[in-house]
């Protein structure tokens, strides 16, 4: 495995360790909609090790070091995003689709602009891990991408019930997932 697939790694294996250490802070949840969490990470971990194997390697790898370089920049974008927006959701982060205790609408920093950055954050550190290691990785960027979409429209229609007032404002004032376009 090629340098730049094994510093993904690190960096995939480290973000990983850190989201469900400070998921520990979150609130507690007033109704847990989210309730396959031990799935979704039995998935994640599955992909990862079947990845560390190399069960997807073959003619599909990235050998251009300008597309390893331009992918990882994505992977590291990505990750910063998602690790951004972490940090602005406090307390109120939690597994997708779930709801909190006394939620708060946050409007700042990333979500001043995006509503799902966290979600926009992963997918873009996929894509970047496909564009430096293996298109085979497209395969997680459509997966997961099509349920980070369906969890946004979910939580969309109970973030419009939980603030009527506030959220239709500000969702006609930013994007689901990208800035300026979607």
């Amino acid at each position: 495995m090629h340098a730049i697939a094994e510093i993904i790694f690190i960096g995939w294996l480290v973000f990983w360790v850190f989201w469900f250490v400070a998921a520990a802070g979150a609130k507690a949840g007033r109704q847990r909609l989210g309730q396959f969490a031990g799935t979704r990470v039995a998935l994640i971990l599955i992909v990862v090790f079947l990845v560390r194997l190399r069960v997807f390697r073959g003619h599909a790898d990235t050998s251009s070091p300008w597309l390893q370089g331009a992918g990882l920049a994505l992977f590291v974008l990505g990750l910063a995003l998602a690790v951004w927006a972490r940090f602005y959701l406090g307390r109120n982060w939690g597994m997708p689709m779930s709801q909190k205790a006394d939620p708060e609408l946050v409007r700042t920093g990333p979500y001043h602009s995006i509503r799902h950055p966290i979600y926009s954050g992963i997918i873009l550190a996929i894509v970047g891990t496909a564009v430096a290691v293996s298109v085979y990785w497209l395969i997680a960027v459509a997966v997961i991408g099509a349920y980070f979409i369906y969890s946004a429209v979910i939580e969309e229609r109970n973030m419009a019930r939980t603030f009527p007032d506030a959220y239709p404002d500000y969702k006609r004032s930013t994007k689901m997932l990208i800035p300026f376009i979607l």
